[in-house]
């Protein structure tokens, strides 16, 4: 089975938690893109969605999806995603498509939270896929000062604008131990927006492909 298989059984699969009448919180990326599709063909049965970016908005109102602001709709019963990593503890690496810092708000805001991979993307170590680090603009030659301090080698993602207006910094290099204390660590260097670790608040249900993963 190819990848693109394997990730769009995992957006079918994601649908089983999507609560029928409530608000549903929707990330960004290539798998979600599936997930996008198959909420559409419910999409009189949902209230709403809530978007981590500007694309999964489009995409979600061509297939006649009502996006509404965060601030509007409280906690959100459910939040689906995908990931660019995830080690056995459902600690995730996102923010390749650099929407990491609404995708974490959105998370945070979310009762459940799932998270959608193809078999590449589970490894044992966080690590291997470079860490994303959102960035005030201004700050970008501090913080990665600061990084190199901590044992990271980051490079801009020259050309790349966040939605927030902010730059990315991809971290190599690294292999993350202890992924809640490596995000505490760098979310306290002044001028980082958000690192791409979701470790405190990790995922509660990983889908690969058909399979929940245990």
């Amino acid at each position: 089975m190819d990848r693109e298989e394997q990730k769009r059984l995992a957006a079918v699969q994601a649908m089983r938690y999507v609560e029928e009448g409530g608000i549903v919180g929707v990330g960004t990326g290539s798998t979600v893109a599936y997930f996008i599709d198959e909420l559409g063909k419910i999409a009189d049965r949902i209230e709403a969605a809530v978007s981590s970016s500007e694309r999964s908005s489009e995409l979600l109102r061509a297939r006649g999806i009502r996006v509404v602001d965060l601030n509007g709709a409280g906690t959100i019963p459910v939040y689906v995603d995908g990931a660019d990593e995830c080690d056995p503890h459902k600690r995730l690496i996102k923010g390749g498509g650099a929407a990491l810092t609404r995708e974490k708000i959105i998370a945070a805001a979310s009762q459940k939270f799932v998270c959608m991979i193809d078999p590449a993307k589970r490894v044992d170590v966080l690590g291997k896929f470079p860490l994303p680090v959102e960035v005030i603009p201004m700050a970008r030659s501090y913080v990665a000062r600061e990084i190199v301090k901590r044992g990271g080698q980051p490079v801009w993602r020259e050309g790349v604008v966040t939605d927030n207006g902010n730059v990315v910094l991809d971290v190599h290099g690294m292999r993350i131990v202890d992924p809640v204390a490596t995000e505490r660590e760098f979310n306290q260097i002044v001028g980082v927006v958000c690192v791409g670790l979701f470790a405190a608040r990790p995922a509660d249900v990983v889908l690969i492909g058909d399979q929940v993963m245990a």
